[in-house]
């Protein structure tokens, strides 16, 4: 009896701790109920506000690009306006050297027009005048090539002359004449030099190589060409082996060359 009486009590027990439970429940559902509503209708609105973020941002980068593209054609311009002006600032560069340079002709052809006025003149005496001008040039250049050629003739005549008029004598040679060998033939003692008779070297005419400055032999000419010649290497005057492109000069040089 005792037992059941426990049971009872336990099981009234239970039904009072639950209804009671219950209550409390009762009592929390609309407070956790407004709890959910309020947490939905928070995170709605963070949703949108991201949404309309991302729509924002989408907006700002279509704007960035436009401006990035806005910027790089006007870079473009820049570069093209700035190409333009270097363009203009050359041609006006030529126009200014041309300027100057009629500018000059200009003033040199009212000096000569002024020179020509004060001869009293007329055009076609003083195109006379030129013309006669210029023939008297060629004509001058002409006797002085005859002369220079006469010239030679006669050192060539009087040095071969002297071979058989009087005592040894020093053919002379052009004070300025200088040359080169250009070939060396040691077996048979001679060298071929690059200078001849348009020179001034004589038959017989001697020669002193140099190198560096320094004596090395002396030639003697033997066969004359227009612009070459042969000459054999004189005895006792072997200081040094000739070798090709060393330097001659005259060894008995004219004065009056």
């Amino acid at each position: 009896m005792l037992i059941r009486i426990s049971l009872i009590v336990a099981i009234l027990a239970a039904l009072v701790a639950g209804t009671l439970g219950y209550l409390e429940v009762s009592k929390q559902i609309p407070a956790l109920t407004q709890q959910r509503d309020d947490e939905k209708s928070a995170k709605y609105a963070a949703l949108t506000q991201l949404d309309n973020t991302n729509k924002m941002l989408v907006k700002t980068q279509v704007k960035l690009a436009q401006t990035e593209q806005e910027l790089a054609d006007t870079h473009t311009k820049l570069d093209k306006a700035v190409a333009a002006v270097e363009v203009q600032r050359k041609r006006a560069d030529d126009l200014n050297d041309k300027l100057t340079q009629t500018t000059s002709e200009r003033d040199d052809a009212r000096n000569q027009l002024a020179a020509y006025t004060t001869t009293g003149l007329t055009p076609e005496q003083v195109t006379q005048l030129n013309k006669q001008y210029k023939d008297s040039l060629l004509a001058i250049k002409a006797l002085n090539d005859e002369k220079l050629v006469l010239f030679r003739t006669i050192t060539r005549l009087t040095n071969e002359l002297a071979k058989y008029t009087g005592p040894e004598n020093d053919i002379k040679l052009p004070a300025d004449l200088r040359g080169k060998i250009v070939a060396v033939d040691p077996k048979w003692n001679f060298v071929v030099l690059d200078v001849g008779e348009s020179q001034g070297i004589i038959n017989g005419g001697e020669l002193l190589v140099s190198r560096d400055g320094k004596l090395v032999s002396k030639v003697v000419v033997r066969s004359v060409d227009k612009s070459r010649c042969i000459a054999n290497v004189v005895q006792g005057w072997n200081f040094g082996p000739v070798v090709e492109g060393d330097f001659v000069s005259p060894a008995h040089p004219s004065p009056a060359s």
